[in-house]
């Protein structure tokens, strides 16, 4: 009997090893991103790429294809923002590119808050509304993309109306890239409004930044 329990035991311990084993494996691991580097060519460059030339960087048609002019693109790149450079796309160079440019579809979702909020202002005023949303994105009080913010219910009138499906022009794309790029015409507003139509009186109690045409900003 005695020596039946220890062989249960031992079958009982040995299946509760192999079963954290494998639980182990089958867990999702999060790896380092993968570098790229000359030779690499996936999606990861088309975004690379994109990013690059959206600051400037990059200037030839992108084609997914990490070579010679993406690797000088991202050492120019390297330099300018104190980064080692080695014309690698590693962990620090993207945490980088990220932090000063947005993909493609982010890009689309700026440019059309500016151009259904703000199409009739000054090209700063539309500058100043894709600032908003960049500053809102800095700040722990809202989601942390640029599509939650903007479809945050109530946050935006155009997305309330449908005014927001219109077509951006190329003037609302522009001025969505400078506002990535760090311009920010608000002074670090979170908030805008029309003050000739601005019936709330919360929005009328926030510190207000500055006025520019026809919104004043405010945090």
């Amino acid at each position: 009997m005695n020596t039946l329990k220890k062989l249960v035991l031992v079958m009982l311990f040995a299946s509760i090893g192999l079963g954290y084993t494998a639980s182990q494996f089958s867990q999702p691991t999060y790896a380092a991103e993968a570098t790229l580097q000359l030779g690499t060519q996936n999606g990861d460059v088309w975004d690379a790429q994109f990013r690059l030339k959206m600051l400037g960087y990059y200037t030839q048609p992108m084609d997914g294809k990490y070579g010679p002019v993406t690797a000088a693109a991202v050492r120019n790149f390297q330099y300018n923002y104190g980064l080692t450079v080695d014309g690698l796309v590693g962990a620090n160079t993207w945490q980088s590119l990220r932090k000063y440019s947005v993909n493609q579809e982010d890009l689309d979702i700026l440019a059309r808050v500016v151009y259904s909020e703000a199409r009739g202002e000054s090209y700063e005023g539309q500058v100043a509304v894709a600032a908003v949303v960049m500053n809102r994105l800095k700040s722990s009080q809202y989601a942390n993309t640029i599509e939650g913010i903007v479809f945050a219910p109530g946050a935006f009138t155009a997305v309330s109306d449908g005014q927001y499906w219109l077509t951006p022009d190329s003037t609302a794309y522009k001025a969505a890239q400078d506002a990535v790029k760090g311009w920010d015409p608000t002074k670090g507003a979170t908030f805008y409004f029309n003050p000739e139509t601005a019936t709330s009186a919360w929005i009328w109690s926030r510190p207000q930044t500055v006025r520019i045409g026809h919104h004043i900003f405010a945090k």
